[in-house]
């Protein structure tokens, strides 16, 4: 290996604290409690898995433990290949420890003064976490309390959220700090000078169209819509541009065109996310304020419908078909509030790693980062991820792409089962059919006049 250049984008974080059924969070959790010794879990502060609230108390059969043992195995022989200090891997994995611990605080109110205080039950677990990750004895005054302002459960609740973002963020920031450690090491006798080549995978989760669908849903749908539309671009748009340009006897393929979608999600000032952002600015405002003023914002928009029913919600008609949202949660997700005191909490850390990682952020693999401080104090969640997703679309403009499309053969994730109306729906969404019809009746290769002549 000569030398490495990796990025990462859309890191799936909400997964961390929850996952969908039937899903699993990041496989590091399942494979450190499969690998560690006893002694090393005693270290780290871990208990039997059943009783984390992050991993939702499941483990897997012994099998599975096996496996993951050996997968264990492999990524710390992976770390220590590349060259990972023994020290920096004790302290990434204590505090992917302390992430699953903190999970487990709960909070109730004190009797004596009105204001709020980690629960007597989860007292352990603020420990296990506070010794590996030493931030969460103030974690209480994160949100404050009043009695005018919030009810108790209310309160309760802000606190789990403001827990919820600290797990986030750290686990978000081992991530991007393995990422660009990977890039130092590998790239150690490279000369700065001379640019890598360099090969991005984005490994993005497809359209999501569930029975319930939330804030996460909408912004996995959005980077869809963003990819379709890049898509587009390249394969009718420049494809068929070349052709004329070539004055070439050519019929235009027509295609589905989701440029309207993304204008209504992503038009400034009074796009659906600009809107978003203006109600989480505002503390008095709700998810019910927020579909209010997206039912009269986009009144007559073809691909806008409000709800309907109880259910507090809207619809977006989408280039892959009608998604309708859930609109409960969205404002309190979109703030995704971490305490402004945490931040010195972490740089104050035990765990030198720990204080590293919220003392600079590495530049050079986090994009994101580096222009927008995502994760520090209160910031506005689906700006970073949409800033991302911009610096990602940006990379992929500038580039030479090539196209895998995968089909999910079946709806019930099932092996061996094709539903041909599946596959058939994903065919005419994804613009696939179109596709096959430029393919065959255009010019896909266009050698230059020199290769001809050689020829």
């Amino acid at each position: 290996v000569r030398g490495a250049k990796l990025s990462e984008y859309l890191l799936e974080k909400s997964r961390v604290v929850q996952q969908g059924i039937g899903e699993r969070n990041f496989h590091i959790f399942y494979y450190m409690f499969a690998g560690l010794s006893s002694e090393e879990k005693e270290m780290y502060g871990l208990l039997d898995p059943s009783l984390y609230r992050y991993i939702s108390g499941r483990f897997g059969t012994q099998d599975v433990a096996q496996r993951w043992k050996h997968k264990y195995q492999e990524v710390c022989n992976a770390l220590d290949m590349v060259g990972f200090q023994e020290q920096e891997q004790v302290d990434m994995q204590a505090i992917l420890a302390g992430v699953l611990s903190l999970g487990n605080v709960t909070f109730e109110p004190e009797e004596s003064n009105g204001s709020l205080k980690v629960s007597e039950a989860s007292q352990g677990w603020l420990k296990a976490a506070a010794v590996k990750v030493n931030v969460l004895n103030q974690l209480v005054s994160c949100v404050p309390y009043s009695p005018w302002s919030h009810s108790v459960s209310r309160c309760c609740s802000l606190c789990a959220d403001a827990r919820d973002s600290i797990a986030k963020v750290a686990y978000g920031r081992v991530f991007g700090w393995i990422v660009c450690k990977i890039n130092e090491l590998l790239a150690e006798n490279v000369d700065p000078e001379v640019e890598l080549r360099e090969i991005g995978i984005l490994d993005i989760f497809g359209f999501e169209n569930f029975a319930v669908n939330r804030f996460e849903q909408l912004c996995i749908n959005l980077a869809n819509e963003q990819l379709q539309h890049f898509f587009n671009h390249h394969i009718f748009q420049l494809e068929q541009a070349a052709y004329k340009e070539e004055e070439l006897p050519w019929e235009t393929i027509t295609f589905n065109n989701n440029e309207p979608i993304l204008n209504l999600l992503l038009a400034k000032p009074l796009g659906l996310l600009s809107l978003l952002d203006e109600q989480s600015a505002f503390p008095q405002a709700t998810d019910k304020t927020f579909v209010d003023k997206l039912n009269s914002s986009f009144k007559g928009n073809l691909h806008f419908q409000p709800g309907r029913g109880r259910v507090l919600g809207f619809s977006i008609i989408h280039y892959a078909g009608k998604v309708q949202y859930t609109a409960g949660g969205f404002l309190e997700k979109n703030r995704d509030t971490l305490p402004a005191n945490v931040r010195g909490l972490f740089i104050n850390s035990v765990t030198p790693l720990l204080s590293v990682l919220f003392q600079g952020i590495p530049h050079e693999s986090r994009p994101t980062l580096a222009r927008v401080k995502c994760g520090e104090e209160v910031h506005v969640l689906q700006t970073c991820y949409t800033h991302s997703l911009m610096v990602l679309m940006e990379r992929m403009y500038s580039a030479n792409p090539h196209f895998v499309r995968c089909i999910k053969p079946n709806s019930q994730k099932e092996p061996g089962v094709v539903d041909s109306q599946v596959v058939l729906l994903q065919l005419r969404y994804n613009g696939l059919l179109e596709t096959i019809r430029i393919r065959r009746d255009g010019f896909s290769w266009r050698p230059s006049f020199e290769e001809f002549a050689e020829r």
